[in-house]
């Protein structure tokens, strides 16, 4: 009979992966995320200089310039030469750069299949439609709302700048719903899925055809939000996201022929 003292140790299993390495910037990021939890570290200060920190941690320098190029692509800080309180790293607050640039990738691995990320998009689209015309609209909104609908139905508008302004919109009305979080998810979205739509449409004359019924959708839309249609402005967003994956990406995530 075996006792806990004489109990065998479990072996390892065969497909277990071991944890990955430490890396020597990986005290300097948890050292700024406890200060900017705490508050020692606020948005537009600047972090203490490359010699501090690697003094402060026991590491190079090389290590520090490693954690600061990280914290760079995550949209935490933004670098600048020369003196003065914009030069150095100063922290900023720019979560949607830093989650586009990951979605994209992981998007160009095939990890994130862009018809994931469209039903990501409806299931929070729709809950910020719903919160959004619940809430009250002050009159700067609704005029930006207006003029970003004003500026798609140009005639004369190209077919990228249509897609930068449709961007722009799904982001303003998200945003409506007054949750930061749904706000910063939204541009990354919007960023990491724009360049496939545009690659998926490369015929003009499919182009010309879309547009009348994308200028319909994004009016009913709007007069659904303003009018405090939740149910009817959650639907019209919908039915307009999942039309338009249809139209670009009808078979399997894979773009007309």
């Amino acid at each position: 009979m075996s006792t806990p003292d004489s109990a065998p140790i479990p072996e390892a299993h065969p497909h277990s992966h071991p944890a990955p390495p430490t890396r020597s910037y990986d005290a300097v990021l948890k050292s700024i995320e406890a200060d900017l939890r705490d508050g020692r570290i606020k948005v537009g200060e600047q972090l203490p200089g490359e010699r501090a920190l690697a003094l402060e941690h026991g590491i190079s320098r090389a290590s520090v310039r490693d954690a600061i190029r990280v914290l760079d692509a995550m949209g935490v800080v933004r670098t600048g030469v020369g003196s003065g309180p914009q030069s150095g790293a100063v922290v900023i607050a720019n979560p949607s750069a830093g989650l586009a640039s990951t979605l994209r990738l992981h998007m160009a691995t095939n990890h994130f299949p862009v018809s994931d990320i469209v039903q990501t998009r409806i299931m929070m689209e729709t809950w910020a439609a719903v919160e959004a015309a619940a809430r009250p609209h002050d009159a700067a909104q609704e005029t930006q709302l207006r003029k970003l609908l004003e500026a798609m139905n140009t005639p004369s508008l190209g077919r990228e700048e249509f897609h930068v302004l449709d961007a722009a919109f799904h982001v303003l009305l998200s945003s409506l719903a007054g949750n930061a979080v749904v706000t910063a998810m939204m541009e990354s979205l919007r960023s990491a899925i724009q360049g496939y739509v545009s690659a998926a449409i490369d015929s003009e004359t499919k182009w010309a055809q879309m547009v009348p019924s994308l200028r319909r959708q994004h009016e009913g839309i709007v007069a659904a939000v303003l009018a405090h249609d939740g149910v009817g402005a959650a639907r019209a967003l919908k039915e307009h996201i999942e039309w338009f994956h249809a139209q670009t990406m009808p078979t399997h995530g894979k773009p007309n022929p």
